[in-house]
């Protein structure tokens, strides 16, 4: 039986005779505050709501084409497999009919249905997803960002007055929750770090536009909108409706995720997310701009989610957990904006010590930025990190140039609170010296890992590397010497043997 408050359109959606396929019964409705979607087994029909709430506006049937049409468009991108079609209902007396006879009345997106086992957001509730799947995710939106759009128009919503405006609003729209589920000195705290970071950073965000990192993303990066689909990981649902929404920096994208897994308390996953992204895209000075966005992507879950307790319609258990999620993400977005004491932390050893492995398992426990040479190195050469370098990159100008930039980029982020880790041979004691005065220079925490296993291992576990960004090879390793570590050096070093357990030794 059919619920009489729902429009006489979507009753009959509910009816398998309206489609002209088979439907796996019963035909199942959900629901947003902005549209309709109904799972009939194979496929999905998405129709959009005829609401206006200012930022989005859904209200002409115009512009329900418009947005279904765009829908259809942007997530081709990073879900071409899942949208299909944008198809017109048209009604005859009371009877309504896909791509029917008589007047449009409305228009449906039409998408493959996938099983919902398949959505990150399951997977991470029925504690199935994995680092190593949220390592190709990384790879999966830098791709994704390689490939948006971007233009003159584009770059002028990475200007400070337009970021600022979005985020403004929402300290606007949030005030009369203050004394609820937001505190007064998390409001102004947030508020405040908020006005600090845009008076402060100019040539930064300059450089974002000047670098092209504003780009026509994705917008709503999270669980819910990732999903994977005939073993390949899809990006759905973007945000379609409002541009500045979606114009935006590639680093709003990326911590939409991050902030999602460490709201759900598993920053480990987020981590590795995070470190696989930037080492694909090169885009470590990007990095900066992460408090920012974690706190307001944070914040922008907060207050959507205390808009439930204005609804009368809502019961009062319901808003009591709304409340209390509200909290929680208010709390999480102050927490972004406190200040941090960054470090340095140098991975060296020759190639197969297990340098990487070590510093990608230290990175999970502490949130750490995990930079390789490698990657480093393949960047400054203009070629993608899967790419094999050729002599020219392995020259010893070159090699000097990526420990340079390898260092610039350490102090660069652990002065602005983060925990670095440079992973790269240090097989010269000059290297280290270098990296170590510059840490004493800036008051930086620092530790030297000296990662070591016998020959015959860092042999064999060259042999069976597949699929890494690293070029060395057994060959190459035995042309390889370590200067010792010196009497300078022992204050800040650790001896780590990579074939006993690590966490006993970090």
């Amino acid at each position: 039986m059919s619920d009489p408050s729902l429009p006489p359109l979507i009753q009959q959606m509910l009816q398998p005779g309206f489609y002209p396929h088979l439907v796996t019964e019963p035909i199942q409705l959900l629901q947003t505050h902005v549209s309709y979607v109904l799972l009939t087994g194979d496929y999905a029909y998405k129709l959009k709501k005829p609401v206006n709430f200012g930022f989005l506006n859904f209200s002409t049937l115009e512009q329900r084409q418009h947005f279904c049409t765009e829908e259809l468009r942007l997530n081709q991108r990073g879900a071409g497999n899942l949208y299909l079609a944008v198809l017109p209902i048209t009604q005859a007396g009371s009877q309504f009919q896909l791509e029917g006879p008589g007047e449009t009345v409305e228009y449906t997106l039409k998408m493959r249905q996938f099983p919902q086992e398949g959505l990150f957001l399951h997977r991470f509730e029925q504690g199935l997803l994995t680092t190593v799947e949220m390592e190709e995710l990384g790879r999966v939106v830098a791709a994704f960002h390689a490939q948006s759009q971007t233009s003159a128009y584009i770059d002028s919503f990475g200007e400070i007055s337009q970021i600022r405006a979005a985020i403004d609003e929402n300290y606007q729209q949030t005030e009369k929750y203050v004394g609820g589920p937001q505190t007064q000195a998390q409001y102004q705290a947030t508020r405040h770090f908020t006005d600090e970071f845009f008076a402060g950073r100019q040539a930064f965000f300059a450089s974002r536009i000047q670098n092209h990192w504003i780009r026509e993303c994705h917008g709503d990066l999270h669980l819910r909108n990732i999903c994977v689909w005939n073993h390949q990981i899809l990006l759905f649902d973007c945000i379609e409706f409002n541009e500045p929404f979606r114009f935006v920096d590639v680093m709003y994208d990326v911590a939409f995720t991050v902030m999602d897994l460490e709201a759900r308390h598993r920053p480990d996953l987020g981590n590795a997310f995070l470190n696989t992204y930037i080492e694909q895209t090169g885009d470590w000075e990007g990095l900066q701009a992460l408090p920012l966005y974690l706190s307001r992507q944070a914040y922008v879950r907060a207050k959507v989610t205390s808009f439930l307790l204005d609804d009368p319609t809502i019961p009062a258990a319901m808003k009591q957990e709304a409340e209390q999620t509200a909290a929680h993400y208010y709390r999480l977005a102050w927490e972004y904006t406190q200040p941090r004491t960054g470090q340095l932390i140098i991975m060296a050893g020759l190639s197969g010590s297990g340098k990487s492995t070590t510093a990608r398992h230290l990175a999970r426990q502490i949130g750490g930025i995990h930079i390789r040479s490698d990657a480093v190195r393949k960047h400054l050469g203009g070629i993608t990190p899967q790419e094999r370098g050729g002599s020219e990159l392995y020259t010893p100008e070159m090699t000097q140039k990526t420990y340079d930039r390898l260092l610039e980029l350490g102090i660069l982020l652990a002065t602005q609170g983060f925990s670095v880790i440079l992973d790269a041979k240090y097989d010269r004691q000059g290297l280290r010296s270098a990296a170590i005065a510059e840490a004493q220079a800036h008051k930086l925490p620092l530790k030297l890992f000296y990662c070591t296993a016998p020959l015959n291992v860092l042999e064999e576990r060259l042999h069976q590397r597949t699929g890494d960004i690293a070029d060395a090879t057994v060959e190459v390793l035995a042309q390889q010497y370590f200067e010792p570590l010196t009497e300078v050096e022992t204050p800040w070093s650790q001896t780590i043997d990579t074939t006993q357990p690590l966490d006993s030794q970090l």
